[in-house]
């Protein structure tokens, strides 16, 4: 009688093998007999591992096997754990790719059909008799999966039937949960007496079965809303999965919830900007979260004493909301609101280290002194120093304005120089269409980096683009370069309603408009350099006409007399030549 070798049935090939106690990286040499160290590490070593004494290769992993011959290495071929599908490794947890996201999205359970416990969908089966009720799945017909899984299951390869073609629309069976019923969200909430950080893995397979009237009623919102803007399925799905996981780490469930609660899914694999558009879509969103000047501040005034803290405080509140009451004040711009706390924040610390707990402390003597002594930093801290203390005396919270009567010091202006041609030629002649098309608008219009992010489809009509009052006629290659734009944008986002004409990925499926680096952070060119060559070149051409370049460009004459004081230097193509040649 001849016995059959069988690799599994040796008792050293049936449990994992140990690392090694010296690298604490590679695995164990061989488990019997037992060796605790690799052949690296071996005592009188390092040795060469031996070959595979199955394929000779020369990757050893344990036992004298490679790591594609031994049963429990990270190359070898098996069936899938979810489908049963030959053709997964276990360095991928031996699953395929549709299982691994099935398990993500689907609690454990065991099938109606086949009585296995593995994850099941909506449908209360396992992805193998779903997988069976499609392949027998009529067209125009939904599933019958009692009937498909009768008399077993077809196995199939991993990874092979993600991208099946369908040449008529196929019915989905009706899910077996039960459908949510009108939602009416709670009024009160529950506060929490600890603040505990929740277990990552117990949320997350708490979320795969999550439900109720919550998650119900913004299933459908989520699917009106990804029909309108064109979401993918993978995007519907992670919006529904971060609902879920929402869902469960709410201390009120069926309450709204906070813009800060959903900032946190991240650390749960989940998803922020397009669920924060779902919710708000619902009216279920509470938006607390704090602006960016906001954020900017904190960063920058922390750990001051209590006192002066909070009359920053005070002074933030007025300059970003402005006040109704007398004394009255307008709201600032929040850009402004920066620029005055990059300027004062270390002069109010350095007052902080030196003892001072109140502004009201503060002399005009200590505002001199601490006042940087030339430069652009020390205009920044007169206004923003003028500002704190007028808005603090006008609210009684300190006896006097040390800035009072004080002068500011004048800016230093620079002188705009142009850019070199050839790197504006490589710009405008970029690969990308949307690169192409914002340095053509910025070159021959001389448009803000703000004015391309927020030009809309609209504002262009018969090559003529109309911004803020002004009708500018489109030139030539700034149609051509246009419309490879608009092209390229329906090709690739063919469901895009964003009313905006420059898109990105991540405003193509929404309506906001791109940010202030979008594009210009994929070349090595500023916009505003590019703008103030344009401009430049067209004072030149113009003999210093200050008039024509503010109805051309929308500019003030302060800003035009900045470049009108470079009608007397050479022009740009003279100049650029004397700066190569330096």
């Amino acid at each position: 009688m001849t016995r059959t070798p069988a690799l599994t049935r040796i008792p050293a090939l049936t449990r994992p093998p140990a690392t090694c106690n010296r690298c604490k990286a590679s695995k164990v040499a061989w488990v019997t007999p037992r060796v605790d160290y690799c052949y690296a590490c071996l005592p009188g070593g390092p040795f060469t591992p031996p070959p595979c004494r199955q394929c000779g290769s020369g990757d050893y992993f344990c036992q004298g096997l490679c790591g594609d011959c031994h049963p429990l290495g990270p190359g070898h071929v098996g069936s899938c754990r979810g489908c049963l599908a030959w053709g997964v490794l276990r360095q991928h947890g031996s699953l395929c790719w549709q299982c691994r996201w099935w398990s993500t999205h689907y609690p454990s359970g065991r099938c109606l059909q086949c009585e296995r416990a593995s994850p099941v969908g909506e449908s209360a089966t396992c992805r193998l008799c779903w997988e069976q009720a499609r392949l027998l799945q009529e067209p125009g017909r939904a599933v019958n999966l009692a009937a498909a899984n009768a008399h077993g299951q077809q196995l199939f390869l991993a990874n092979t039937l993600g991208g099946r073609r369908r040449s008529t629309p196929r019915l989905r069976p009706e899910p077996r949960r039960p459908a949510a019923g009108p939602f009416t969200h709670d009024p009160w909430r529950q506060l929490a007496v600890v603040d505990v950080e929740p277990d990552a893995n117990l949320v997350k397979a708490r979320a795969l079965a999550a439900g109720g009237d919550l998650i119900g009623h913004c299933t459908a919102v989520v699917a009106e809303h990804a029909a309108a803007h064109g979401w993918s399925k993978r995007q519907r799905n992670d919006v529904i999965r971060s609902l879920r996981l929402l869902s469960v780490l709410q201390d009120t469930p069926g309450a709204k919830i906070n813009a800060t609660d959903v900032l946190q899914l991240p650390r749960y694999d989940g998803n922020i900007r397009s669920t924060l558009d779902v919710l708000a879509a619902a009216d279920l969103l509470i938006d607390d979260r704090p602006t960016r000047v906001q954020t900017y501040f904190a960063a920058r005034t922390g750990g001051l004493p209590a006192p002066m803290a909070e009359q920053l405080e005070t002074w933030l509140e007025v300059m970003l909301n402005g006040s109704t009451t007398a004394p009255r004040q307008r709201s600032r711009d929040p850009q402004t609101a920066q620029i005055h706390i990059l300027g004062i924040a270390p002069i109010i610390h350095a007052w902080a280290a030196a003892g001072h707990q109140s502004l009201a402390e503060i002399t005009a003597a200590d505002v001199r002194a601490a006042l940087p002594p030339v430069g652009s930093h020390r205009t920044w801290a007169e206004y923003g120093l003028r500002s704190l203390f007028c808005t603090l005396k006008a609210r009684k919270i300190i006896f006097t304005n040390p800035t009072r009567g004080m002068g500011t010091t004048g800016v230093n202006r620079t002188v705009p120089l142009p850019l070199d041609a050839a790197r504006v030629r490589g710009a405008l002649n970029s690969p990308d269409p949307v690169v192409a098309v914002a340095v053509a608008l910025v070159a021959f219009h001389a448009l803000t980096v703000q004015q391309v992010a927020g030009l809309r489809l609209t504002d262009i009509v018969d090559g003529r683009l109309h911004l803020a009052g002004r009708t500018i006629p489109l030139a030539d290659p700034v149609r051509v370069r246009l419309a490879a734009w608009l092209d390229h944008r329906q090709r690739t986002w063919p469901g895009c309603i964003n009313p905006h004409l420059i898109v990105s990925r991540l405003s193509a499926p929404r309506l906001i408009p791109v940010s202030d680096g979008f594009p210009w952070r994929k070349i090595a060119l500023s916009a505003q350099a590019l703008r103030e060559d344009r401009i430049l070149a067209e004072i030149h051409a113009t003999g210093g006409d200050v008039r024509r370049i503010c109805d051309l460009f929308g500019i003030t004459i302060t800003a035009a007399l900045r470049y009108d004081t470079t009608a007397a230097l050479p022009g740009p193509a003279v100049a650029a030549q004397q700066v190569r040649r330096t």
